[in-house]
């Protein structure tokens, strides 16, 4: 499974911006796909996560103000992200889970600039 994320870039703060994330090889085996980011000097964390049927699950941080879809007919995952704030500022890698649970797989990355 190779992952593709775009949509990084910069906003300013109170801004928007929309991330995606194109699946493509042996897609029948993914269930979880999801976003992760890290900020300079910190450890990557979770953002939200989505299966396979459409049901999400979004770190508290970002309740609210993003929202995870999923497009199975494109094999993509979008993260919309409104209300950005500078603390939003990271690297947002998309990853995938196969249904065993057994592989990961991430994108390269995508940069996001939120400025004040």
């Amino acid at each position: 499974v190779q992952l593709q994320a775009s949509g990084g870039g910069l906003v300013q703060a109170g801004g928007s911006l929309r991330l995606s994330c194109v699946a493509s090889g042996s897609i029948f085996s993914i269930n979880f796909m999801g976003w992760y980011r890290q900020a300079p000097g910190k450890q990557r964390e979770l953002v939200a996560t989505i299966t396979s049927g459409g049901s999400t699950n979004y770190a508290d941080f970002v309740k609210g103000r993003f929202t995870i879809s999923r497009d199975n007919a494109k094999n993509t995952v979008y993260l919309q992200m409104n209300s950005l704030k500078p603390e939003d500022t990271a690297v947002y890698y998309c990853n995938a889970v196969t249904w065993a649970g057994t592989k990961i797989y991430w994108g390269q990355g995508t940069k996001v600039t939120v400025s004040s």
